[in-house]
C-alpha cells in the first residue's frame, strides 16, 4: 500500500474518533453546568480548555465560547468542525480505497454539519456528532475488507479513543470535574457499567471500568490492546529479542503498566496515569508516522557528466 494512502486511512480513523471524543468532552461540560447550577462556569470551561484539551491561553471564557472553540471552529483540527473537514479531505485522498458507502457517509456528514448554525452547542449538535461517528465506525467494519487498509484506519481510531477516554477519566478524577455518572454517560458506558457491576456503581468502580475493563471497547485498556493488535497484523513480530516496532513497544509498555499494576495503585494517582497514556499515544503516533508514512525523497535525474 502507498504510504500516502495508509497515512490518509490512519487519519480518517483518528479524526472521526476525535470528532466523537471532543463532542463527548463538551457534553460532559454541558451536563455538569446543567445538573449543578452552583458550578462556576468560568472554572469549568477553563478546566476543559486548559486542563483537558491543552490550550495555554484561555482568558475569560464561558460555555458559548468553549462551544465556538471546540465544536464550531472549522480552522481548528481538534474541534468537531475541523475534524469533519480533515476526515473528508483524507477520505478524498484515499477515495479508491475506502468503500463508496463510507465516502458518501463522510461527505454527507461534512455538508450537513456545515448547515448547522454555529453558536452554543446543544444536545442536538453533540448527539448528532456521536450518531454520525457510530455510523461511520459501523460502515468501516462492515463495508471494508479487513486487510491492511482496515488495519490502518482502525489503528488510528483505537489510538484516538485511548487518548479521549483517558482525557474523560482524568476529568472525572479532577476536583472540579463532573460526577462519574456524567463521565460514564459521555462514554456510552452507563448501561454496560450497571450490567457488569449489577447495579452497584461507585466512583471507584466507575473509574476502574473506564480504565481497566478488558471487555468494554471504550476503556483505555481495550483501546490500547486494539491498537497493539492492529500493529501486529501490519507487521507480525519476528524478532527474537525486543521489538523492532517502536510504536508497539510504547503501547505495550503503557498497557502492561496499567493492566498488571494493582488496581488500587492505578486509581490512587489516576490523573497522572492518564497523562502518561496521552503521552504514550502521542509518541506511538509519531513512531507509526516515521515507520509507515515517511516518504523517501524523490530521486531526480541530473544528467550524465561528460
Amino acid at each position: 500500500m502507498l504510504s500516502r494512502i495508509a497515512d490518509s486511512l490512519f487519519w480518517i480513523g483518528r479524526y472521526v474518533e476525535r470528532a466523537d471524543g471532543t463532542a463527548r468532552i463538551v457534553d460532559v461540560l454541558r451536563l455538569q453546568l446543567l445538573e449543578d447550577p452552583a458550578a462556576d462556569e468560568q472554572t469549568a470551561c477553563t478546566m476543559v480548555l486548559r486542563g483537558i484539551m491543552g490550550y495555554e491561553e484561555v482568558g475569560e471564557v464561558d460555555y458559548t465560547g468553549t462551544s465556538r472553540m471546540l465544536v464550531f471552529d472549522a480552522n481548528n483540527p481538534n474541534a468537531v468542525s475541523g475534524s469533519w473537514h480533515q476526515a473528508r479531505e483524507n477520505a478524498r485522498r484515499a477515495r479508491e480505497t475506502v468503500s463508496t458507502e463510507m465516502w458518501e457517509a463522510i461527505n454527507t456528514t461534512y455538508h450537513r454539519w456545515n448547515a448547522f448554525t454555529p453558536g452554543r452547542a446543544t444536545q442536538h449538535h453533540l448527539g448528532w456528532v456521536r450518531e454520525r461517528a457510530a455510523l461511520l465506525d459501523g460502515l468501516t467494519d462492515t463495508t471494508m475488507s479487513h486487510d491492511d487498509a482496515w488495519d490502518f484506519l482502525v489503528l488510528g481510531r483505537a489510538l484516538e479513543r485511548a487518548d479521549m477516554t483517558a482525557r474523560l477519566v482524568a476529568t472525572g478524577a479532577s476536583d472540579f470535574g463532573p460526577g462519574w455518572g456524567s463521565v460514564l454517560a459521555s462514554c456510552g458506558a452507563q448501561q454496560a457499567m450497571l450490567r457488569t457491576m449489577r447495579g452497584v456503581v461507585t466512583d471507584r468502580t466507575a473509574a476502574a471500568f473506564l480504565t481497566l475493563d478488558r471487555r468494554f471497547p471504550r476503556s483505555v485498556i481495550a483501546a490500547l490492546k486494539e491498537a497493539e493488535d492492529r500493529l501486529i497484523n501490519l507487521s507480525p513480530d519476528k524478532d527474537r529479542v525486543g521489538f523492532s516496532d517502536e510504536a508497539r513497544r510504547i503501547l505495550g509498555q503503557i498497557r502492561t503498566s496499567l493492566e498488571f499494576s494493582n488496581p488500587a495503585t492505578v486509581l490512587h494517582d489516576l490523573p497522572e496515569r492518564m497523562q502518561l497514556v496521552q503521552d504514550a499515544v502521542m509518541a506511538a503516533s509519531d513512531a507509526i508516522g516515521t515507520r509507515y508514512f515517511m516518504s523517501a525523497p524523490v530521486q531526480e535525474w541530473t544528467g550524465e557528466i561528460v
